[in-house]
């Protein structure tokens, strides 16, 4: 709140939060030290695809990745719908620019999408396998 015979003067600055971050060691099932960068939005995006969307009051109705309710689809649906599941989910987080570059294949009841994921700090290809 500005006091009442306040103004604003000069140049305001918009200041990016730091992506530091506690990393994961998946190999031993450990947090060691901590990560930044590119580095730490890899692990944002694997944290993203690993947290169902909805299903935890902790996190708000936008962080995590929709996973359910594609088994049994014609796979044209499947694509489509993995497509804007995965691009919906990441580009939630501020450091994600763009989501592109998807290759999906299907066999039986599983789909593993391939995509690239633009950031500020770079660009990186990872996939997510969605299965019954």
């Amino acid at each position: 709140m500005i006091p009442i015979g306040s103004s604003l003067t000069g140049e305001m600055q918009i200041v990016r939060e730091t992506s530091r971050t506690y990393h994961l060691d998946l190999q031993r099932k450990k947090i060691a030290g901590f990560t930044d960068g590119l580095d730490a939005v890899k692990q944002a995006c694997l944290k993203i695809f690993q947290t169902e969307r909805f299903a935890h009051i902790i996190y708000d109705s936008n962080y995590g990745f929709e996973s359910w309710g594609l088994i049994g689809r014609p796979s044209g649906y499947v694509r489509a719908e993995l497509k804007r599941r995965i691009t919906e989910a990441l580009l939630q987080d501020d450091r994600i620019s763009e989501v592109l570059d998807f290759e999906i294949a299907i066999t039986g009841d599983e789909a593993v999408a391939g995509f690239t994921v633009h950031t500020i700090f770079g660009d990186f290809r990872t996939e997510v396998n969605a299965h019954g």
